[in-house]
Order: structure tokens, then sequence, then C-alpha cells
């Protein structure tokens, strides 16, 4: 247990931003693999394909995003952006 007031401080600052992180954690999770299925699941016509390139382009910002806050790390972003060209180019689709 914590004996100062600094350190009860620390440790709701901590928890305050372990729950932020984790949020927006899960909600790039839910992203990626949303942009994983849609990829594996597409059938190279036009309209889809457009909407695809959004959904791939929104991901990949919120990738950023997340390393820019320093809620996961730039090699760890930087693969994540790396599988998904990866799996549109095996998909033959362009952004």
């Amino acid at each position: 247990m914590a004996n100062s007031a600094s350190a009860i401080k620390r440790i709701e600052l901590n928890e305050r931003n372990r729950l932020r992180n984790k949020t927006y954690k899960s909600m790039l999770k839910t992203y990626y693999k949303k942009c994983i299925v849609a990829i594996e699941t597409s059938n190279n016509n036009d309209i889809e394909n457009n909407n695809l390139r959004e959904l791939v382009a929104i991901t990949q910002s919120k990738i950023d995003k997340a390393v820019q806050k320093g809620i996961i790390h730039s090699n760890n972003g930087s693969a994540k952006k790396a599988k998904l060209t990866k799996r549109l180019k095996e998909k033959k689709i362009s952004l």
C-alpha cells in the first residue's frame, strides 16, 4: 500500500491511463480484424475495393495514432501496417 500522497496519486493516474490504453487497444484490434476479414472475403469488384481502401486507410490511421500516443511500440505498428499491405498485395488489391 502506498504511504505518501504522491504515490497514491501515481497509482490513480496509472489506473486511469491503463483503462484508456485498454479501450484504445481493443478498438485497434477490432479495426485490424475487420480489415483482415474484409480483405480475405473481397471479390475484387470496384465498389467493394473502394470500401476496403477506406477501411484500410482508417485502420492505418488508428495504428499511427496509437504509436504516436505511445500505446503500442513503433515497430509493432509498422509490422501491423506491413501485414495489411502484404495481404492486400496477395489479393491483388491496390491502394
